[in-house]
């Protein structure tokens, strides 16, 4: 599924750039890629369930559980919502930060009575206003089902390189199965 390119639904995508380009060819969701590299020896390293949340120009998510990320049955899994960011000016700003990240904590909130994860990785530019590692977890308690979660809510170590890195580390493996499919 690839909701940002209707265009590309139900075409071969992986067997055309392989042919252009004349080599094996793994294609892996970016939110995926970004969990998989926090989990692996980023900000989550050490936690057993891993939630990975890209907020930026658009919004996606994924989940790391034991090094290995989850896909699901429609590879959707961890693809938890759309969380617009209000565009305020001036004095507005301010207050549209904490009208987010009451959102964020709501959204979030879902994900930790759902997957009960160890920590949740935040990336992407979005993840960059200081305010919501402090804000969210302060209200993330009134939405979930306990009402001090364990959960740590951090910043990705590798920024926007987490991508790449995650992508890095699933090539090998992605690679042998694409040769084996």
């Amino acid at each position: 599924m690839i909701v940002n390119l209707p265009w590309l639904e139900g075409q071969p995508l992986r067997q055309a750039l392989e042919a252009r380009l004349g080599c094996p060819v793994a294609l892996a969701n970016d939110a995926n890629c970004f969990a998989l590299s926090e989990a692996t020896d980023g900000a989550g390293a050490g936690a057993e369930v891993v939630f990975g949340v890209i907020l930026g120009t658009g919004v996606g998510g994924a989940l790391v559980v034991r090094g290995e990320v989850v896909v699901g049955a429609n590879a959707t899994a961890g693809e938890w919502g759309h969380n617009p960011w209000p565009t305020p000016e001036g004095a507005g700003a301010v207050d549209a930060v904490a009208g987010y990240a009451e959102r964020l904590a709501q959204a979030l909130a879902a994900v930790i009575n759902l997957l009960d994860p160890d920590v949740i990785v935040l990336g992407g530019g979005l993840s960059e206003i200081a305010a919501l590692y402090r804000l969210v977890p302060a209200a993330w308690g009134a939405h979930a089902s306990v009402t001090r979660p364990a959960t740590r809510l951090v910043r990705a170590r590798f920024g926007p390189e987490s991508g790449l890195r995650g992508a890095a580390r699933l090539t090998p493996r992605a690679i042998s199965e694409v040769a084996e499919s």
